[in-house]
């Protein structure tokens, strides 16, 4: 591995705990795949508020959506064996659909062009107000006629995806479970991932949970509600290792994978663009974009109590499992996050000899500071930013303890010098960043207790 990622690596997960502690998250899962191995996992926080059990990495979340990449890779599969071809109306394969929804393709269904209903008449089994539809369920809705024209834009559809597991039980003659963990699951080497609950007796489980608002606290959900007919569009359950891994195969490049490159090529490219603010695409079963000059593919989740992304970017050979067991869980933002941190870390590349040691996070009343070697400069990031990188200044070591911002915001220190103080063991004791002296965490606290002493306080009317 290069020494740039391995450094990227590390912060990542650093700034990750971070945010999870800060946003009072229950719990997050964290796992990197490098050329088709996991490198790294990360567990932070609880599986449990109400039992205080203890987040690891062999937790198992619902993953949702990603769902819809394993049944897409199924699908390719069968394509591989020439069971089925994906210009093949869907009506071929399923009966008892209305006549529009029949002639829909494959390919349509799989790339959400097909114009079907988003979630049917009744989404409650998403808000957990219902259960999961069952097959015979799924098909009655699936007599309705399409939304919209079939192949005239991307609209998003777990109801197509319910339907890809229909069309893979009526080509194989087979559960869709037990042929998706034959065929996709158990072959990609993915130990700790089902299609559906009932989990394997012994199996560890994060419970998902809800918002603090509007109840003014966060209740668990239990989560393990089996997602039935839904199974093949949200119904996975998998550690973040196990989700990385999957995705790192999915990548065109992949020295190892279930499914041919022509598959993956066709899987991965840009079949629709996704109408909305900012540019994103999906393929078949993946959604994909660009980030700074990196192309990307992966999928996200969400999940009563859960939300979850996972990101492969082929030029690096990574792909990036992040999971909250939170429905208010903040996974897209810090992917988005952590594709910054990779950019800087692979621009400036890893820290030289000189700068290494000047690593830390350090505080004042108004939060933390990250100083983040990279290259021949030191970052001064703001962990508690979406991008903790976005305006870092740039210290320029001169000395064992002594620096200069050589560049810094308009609001900030520009052209001042920073300095390293050690008690007398020489252990850095604080920094003074221009006019600033910054202190370790456990020393800010005490003087905020000092300071400012907790008094009790008449309650809010």
């Amino acid at each position: 591995m290069d020494t740039w990622l391995r450094s990227a690596i590390d912060y990542i997960g650093s700034w990750i705990e971070f945010q999870q502690t800060t946003f009072q998250q229950p719990g997050v899962l964290l796992a990197f795949a490098h050329r088709g191995e996991v490198v790294a996992e990360h567990a932070f926080g609880l599986a449990n508020l109400d039992t205080g059990e203890k987040l690891t990495p062999r937790h198992r979340f619902r993953i949702a959506s990603h769902s819809k990449s394993f049944t897409s890779a199924g699908i390719m599969k069968l394509r591989e064996q020439r069971k089925l071809r994906l210009d093949d109306p869907v009506g071929q394969y399923v009966g008892g659909l209305h006549p529009r929804v029949a002639e829909t393709t494959i390919a349509q269904v799989l790339s959400h062009s097909a114009g079907l209903t988003r979630d049917g008449v009744d989404s409650g089994q998403f808000i957990d107000s219902r259960p999961y539809l069952n097959a015979k369920e799924l098909l009655a809705e699936l007599k309705q006629p399409t939304a919209i024209e079939p192949g005239t834009r991307f609209k998003y559809s777990n109801h197509g995806f319910a339907l890809m597991g229909l069309l893979v039980e009526a080509v194989t003659k087979e559960p869709y479970s037990a042929w998706i963990k034959r065929e996709i699951i158990e072959p990609a080497g993915l130990r700790e991932t089902e299609p559906n609950t009932p989990l394997p007796r012994g199996a560890l489980f994060a419970r998902g949970h809800t918002r603090k608002l509007p109840l003014g606290e966060r209740c668990v959900i239990p989560g393990d509600n089996p997602a039935h007919a839904l199974a093949s569009a949200a119904g996975f359950v998998a550690t973040a290792a196990d989700t990385a891994r999957f995705f790192a195969q999915l990548a065109p490049n992949a020295k190892k994978s279930v499914l041919s490159v022509a598959s993956r090529r066709e899987m991965t490219r840009h079949h629709w663009r996704v109408p909305q603010s900012f540019e994103a695409y999906y393929g078949l079963g993946v959604n994909a974009g660009k980030t700074d000059g990196w192309d990307w593919f992966g999928h996200g989740g969400g999940f009563q109590g859960y939300i979850s992304r996972t990101c492969s970017i082929p030029e690096c050979e990574l792909a990036i499992s992040i999971f909250s067991n939170s429905i208010d869980g903040a996974a897209p933002f810090w992917m988005d996050g952590a594709m910054q941190i990779l950019r800087v870390f692979k621009t400036r590349g890893a820290p030289d000899r000189g700068v290494r040691d000047w690593t830390g996070r350090w505080w004042t009343i108004w939060g933390a500071t990250d100083f983040v070697p990279a290259g021949n400069r030191v970052l001064v990031a703001n962990p508690q930013f979406n991008n903790p990188f976005m305006d870092a200044g740039e210290i320029e070591v001169t000395g064992r303890d002594t620096g200069k911002l050589v560049w810094a915001a308009g609001y900030s220190s520009h052209g001042e010098p920073v300095r390293r103080d050690r008690d007398k063991r020489g252990k850095i004791r604080d920094v003074w960043l221009g006019g600033a002296n910054l202190k370790p965490g456990s020393v800010v606290a005490r003087e905020i207790a000092r300071r400012y002493p907790p008094r009790k306080r008449r309650p809010t009317p």
